[in-house]
């Protein structure tokens, strides 16, 4: 018996549907009204899962969500849709028509790859969350396609499948886990299975340091809108041990550069009338000085991943800001210029700064506020620090 098995019964997926679309503030109302009819717990339960529903539309889109079953660490752990979609794609193209996921949590990246085609072997040792994902599958009709199975990743034998995909547990009782072999299960071990899989993939922390990454393997940092949610690690017979990848969601657009062919870091030059914020799985990927030689820039400080370059550039890699000001940091010169220029829209963005951005506009912002906007670079330019003024370009 587990927490979701009252949800599973006849008399709980109609619950489910009825309690669906109750707003936080409307929670109380709506349960002392259903206890009249419902068990407590299982009105509890609904509410619950209808919350969670709500939280997980972000990642998995109202449609699915909306039918799908969540515990609160996989609704925060589980890969989003659109990059577990990008992955089943990646599989796809290599000719992958099996996998063993482990470690699946409730089945996101499962899921992505059973909609491609693919047959998966979905295992985690947690009860809760092998009941969501086989939940799950039969949810979206795709259990034909997707075993569930409850084990240690440890015991399962996975010479059968075409590939092993390993998503470690990486958070512990006190939050983030930093150290990959303190991973659940170790980095050490899910490196071992992937090099015995004819293809691997693990899926690591973005932050992960870059001498922590094997040899053999490619590293691929993944954003998107702009936002870096994970990392993974592809061990492949015609990949290029060493490579470093970036991939900028939904565009698909992405760097890839060899042990061979990565550049050195960039000249620091003055700054000029563009400076430009690469993505964040550029930077991840150390593949800043690529974006640089494209847009025949180089960066404000030796420290910080600002590109600064004299012309406009339409580029994927990056946002373009153009820059009118720069001053050495001081609050009141910076709120009088922000007066000067009737500014009551500010964007505060920092980088090699350890001020605080909305600490800074509270200080910073005129009264009565202006009507125009501006965006201000916390930063430091050749090593002095800076604040840079301007608009997205």
């Amino acid at each position: 018996m587990n927490d979701l098995a009252p949800l599973l019964t006849p008399e709980g997926r109609a619950l489910l549907d009825t309690v669906r679309d109750t707003a936080p503030a409307d929670e109380l109302a709506v349960a002392t009204r259903l206890r009249r009819e419902y068990p407590a717990e299982l009105v509890s339960a609904a509410l619950g899962q209808a919350r969670l529903r709500q939280r997980a539309a972000v990642k998995f889109g109202a449609e699915d969500a909306g039918r799908m079953f969540f515990t609160p660490n996989g609704v925060e752990q589980s890969t989003r849709a659109s990059v577990a979609t990008y992955r089943a794609e990646c599989f796809q193209a290599l000719g992958v028509r099996s996998v063993a996921d482990l470690c699946c949590g409730i089945g996101g990246d499962a899921i992505a790859l059973a909609r491609a085609g693919i047959r998966v072997l979905a295992v985690d040792r947690d009860p809760l969350t092998v009941a969501a994902a086989r939940a799950n599958a039969e949810a979206l009709g795709l259990a034909d396609l997707i075993e569930v199975r409850e084990a240690d990743v440890t015991d399962i034998d996975t010479s059968p499948y075409d590939a092993v995909f390993v998503d470690p547990g990486r958070r512990g009782g006190r939050g983030r886990i930093f150290d990959p072999e303190a991973y659940s299960p170790p980095l050490s071990w899910a490196v071992e299975a992937a090099l015995k899989a004819p293809i691997g993939v693990l899926k690591i922390a973005p932050g992960i340091p870059h001498e922590a990454i094997p040899a053999e393997a490619e590293a691929e940092w993944i954003s998107d809108s702009g936002d870096v949610k994970e990392a993974v690690l592809w061990f492949r017979p015609d990949g290029t041990p060493g490579a470093r990848r970036s991939i900028l969601l939904p565009s698909g657009a992405g760097i890839w550069a060899s042990p061979d062919t990565m550049l050195p870091d960039p000249e620091v030059r003055p700054v000029g009338r563009y400076l430009y914020e690469p993505d964040g799985a550029v930077i991840r990927a150390h593949l800043v000085a690529e974006v640089a030689e494209d847009l025949g820039g180089g960066l404000i400080d030796a420290t910080i991943a600002y590109v600064t370059a004299d012309e406009l550039h339409v580029t994927p890699y990056a946002t373009a800001y153009e820059i009118t000001d720069q001053l050495p940091f001081n609050v009141k010169k910076l709120k009088a210029l922000l007066r000067e220029r009737e500014v009551g829209i500010l964007t505060v963005k920092k980088r090699g700064s350890a001020v605080e951005p909305e600490e800074l506009r509270r200080k910073v912002l005129p009264k009565p506020y202006g009507s125009r906007s501006a965006t201000v670079f916390l930063t430091r330019v050749a090593g002095a620090p800076t604040m840079l003024v301007g608009a997205p370009a």
